[in-house]
């Protein structure tokens, strides 16, 4: 059996606890640190899930705060670039949407003694990555390191896509779960 403490489980620790200070350097404008220490978090967010598989560690806690961490790195760098107006509005609006949305039918599953695995659809990873990227892209453009402004909209758009995509994913797959419980021992 792994160990609970191991070193992908600490890395995504890491990842969680940094976004505080991420969020803050994005609203103090210090653009470029943020980008840096935002690079470093998506990265960790692949070294973590390489090291648990090379090193055959994978844990129940580290198949829990992997998702958690990314869902809090990207819902408060998006909510940091919305109120500083690097991101659009309703890109923002969109991406934490959809985090609520997979997080409230995860309680509701809970709540209803319903067990889950938690295991990313391939959809939801492309989803991660391009808002990573997208992030990513406007923290370098706020710093004037890329000097593309017109295709952050684009960029936006295929953000969009993908978000929706992967909402419409899990919303099917929580039906599906919830036509299979057997409520009437609840």
């Amino acid at each position: 059996m792994t160990r609970m403490v191991n070193l992908p489980n600490v890395i995504t620790l890491m990842r969680l606890l940094s976004v505080p200070l991420i969020v803050s350097l994005i609203l103090s404008q210090q653009l470029f640190l943020a980008l840096v220490v935002f690079a470093l978090a998506g990265v960790s967010d692949a070294l973590d899930g390489f090291l648990a598989r090379v090193f055959k560690s994978r844990t129940t806690l580290g198949a829990y705060l992997d998702p958690i961490a990314d869902k809090a790195l990207l819902v408060g760098v998006y909510v940091a670039l919305g109120h500083t107006g690097l991101v659009d509005l309703w890109v923002v609006v969109l991406v934490v949407f959809r985090d609520v949305l997979i997080i409230g039918g995860i309680l509701l599953l809970f709540v209803f003694h319903s067990s889950i695995e938690m295991k990313p659809h391939m959809i939801s990873k492309i989803n991660t990555v391009v808002q990573l990227g997208f992030a990513l892209f406007v923290l370098a453009q706020g710093e004037s390191l890329l000097g593309v402004p017109h295709l952050t909209q684009v960029f936006g758009y295929v953000v969009a896509l993908t978000t929706v995509l992967s909402g419409i994913i899990y919303v099917r797959i929580g039906f599906q779960l919830f036509n299979k419980m057997d409520l009437t021992h609840l």
